[in-house]
């Protein structure tokens, strides 16, 4: 297979390139500064100058391309929310959808299938409700910018081409995301329940998430949106119990809402809330997570510090 990939670059991306090569397959990444990134990327892939908002330039590698996987987007994740960030956060996601419509457009031959990168954020602020994949958008930032989001590349289905939108969970690595956030405590022995302890934890193992790339990838009969969180979404508090125990080290110590919203200000609500998102549809499809439990999973990404 060919992968067209744009923010192939980041956590998900860098993961997901290293698993294609392995595999014998090849990979295109699309980024602001391939000079920068090329000399990173494995053997065999190629890193293309786009401007994140526009096909120009780069909209013949669609043309016959197995898949296109869209990534784009400024960090969830990587520092407090201002307004002009989140604008920023917002209208990079869009302008990256709307930039895959415009190649696929342009291309003779359609891609097999888009990947539309998406977040459990989708579903807003939760309480104890499961939420399969089928549940309403929530009403807060979170849950806009996932609906906006997804939205920004529907049109390629109406241009006959098969489309996945995967709504990721935190992503356990130690190499970037929300999950190093959440280990700082403990590397000072203070690690504990964040705010009440009580909110949903949807994660993932990076193996998993990259697998299910795959699996999506390659199902032809996969389309539209899929959960990719772990089965059995643990507490906060039951997470950080099981985190602790892999990390040998105590996870007793309530960590006070404040003091992540002190720290993070808004970008706080990805651990301060959270949402029962259950991976239905994946498993439906036939789908074996590698990690369906969280001890197993921690222990693993901090052993290889994945």
């Amino acid at each position: 297979m060919h992968i067209l990939i744009t923010g192939g670059t980041g956590l998900i991306g860098r993961a997901l390139i290293d698993n294609l090569v392995a595999d014998g397959h090849t990979a295109t990444v699309l980024s602001r500064s391939p000079q920068k990134h090329q000399s990173s990327l494995p053997t065999g892939v190629q890193a293309v100058a786009w401007d994140g908002k526009s096909a120009d330039g780069w909209e013949h590698l669609a043309d016959g391309a197995d898949a296109i996987v869209n990534l784009a987007g400024e960090g969830i994740a990587d520092g407090r929310w201002s307004e002009e960030r989140k604008q920023r956060i917002v209208q990079s996601r869009v302008d990256a959808g709307k930039a895959v419509v415009e190649a696929v457009r342009q291309a003779q031959t359609k891609p097999k299938v888009v990947i539309q990168a998406s977040a459990v954020g989708y579903y807003g602020v939760g309480d104890d409700t499961s939420l399969p994949e089928e549940s309403a958008p929530g009403k807060d930032f979170l849950g806009h910018v996932c609906f906006d989001w997804e939205a920004s590349s529907a049109e390629v289905e109406q241009m006959g081409v098969r489309r996945v939108i995967i709504r990721t969970g935190i992503v356990l690595s130690t190499k970037g995301g929300a999950f190093p956030k959440l280990l700082l405590p403990f590397h000072f022995f203070a690690g504990g329940p964040i705010g009440s302890g009580s909110q949903y934890f949807p994660w993932i193992h990076i193996d998993d998430q990259v697998k299910a790339i795959r699996f999506l990838i390659e199902n032809e009969d996969a389309s539209g949106p899929f959960n990719l969180a772990a089965p059995n979404p643990p507490t906060n508090k039951e997470f950080v119990q099981k985190l602790g125990k892999a990390m040998g080290r105590p996870a007793f110590m309530p960590v006070p809402s404040f003091v992540f919203k002190i720290i993070f200000g808004e970008m706080s609500t990805v651990l301060l809330d959270g949402q029962r998102a259950l991976p239905q549809a994946l498993q439906a499809a036939g789908f074996t997570f590698a990690y369906p439990e969280a001890t197993g999973a921690t222990r693993d990404i901090l052993q290889k510090k994945k």
